[in-house]
Parts: C-alpha cells; sequence; structure tokens
C-alpha cells in the first residue's frame, strides 16, 4: 500500500486545496505504480500548529514565515 504523510502549517489548506493536494499524490504513485495502486494509497495530511516546526534548531512560527 503506498503511504504519504504530509506535513502542513495549520490553517493553510481550504478543504478544496486539500483534496487537489491529496489527488495529485494519488495520481503521482498511480503513475509510478499504475492504477492498481490508486485503491489502495492511502494519504494523510497533518496540519501542525504554529510553533510546532523546527529547523537548525530554531521554532518557526508564522511570524517568521511571513504568514500572521
Amino acid at each position: 500500500m503506498p503511504f504519504a504523510n504530509l506535513k502542513v502549517p495549520a490553517d493553510t489548506l481550504t478543504p478544496e486545496s486539500k483534496k487537489k493536494l491529496i489527488d495529485a499524490v494519488t495520481d503521482a504513485y498511480a503513475n509510478v505504480y499504475g492504477e492498481r495502486a490508486r485503491a489502495t494509497t492511502l494519504v494523510i495530511v497533518d496540519e501542525v500548529p504554529d510553533g510546532g516546526w523546527g529547523l537548525g534548531g530554531a521554532i518557526l512560527t508564522a511570524e517568521m514565515l511571513g504568514r500572521s
């Protein structure tokens, strides 16, 4: 079973954009593994809350990313 776990900043995707992202990842797996993989491809979109990211030991926030 193909599996993708995507981490995105919380509150940055609409339900429509999540669907679009899930469809694109599913399509990518199906393009590699064949259409037989489409029905069993699992895509999870985890929304990470503000301050829940770290890069190089520093906490990233919406303000630092220019989203506040």
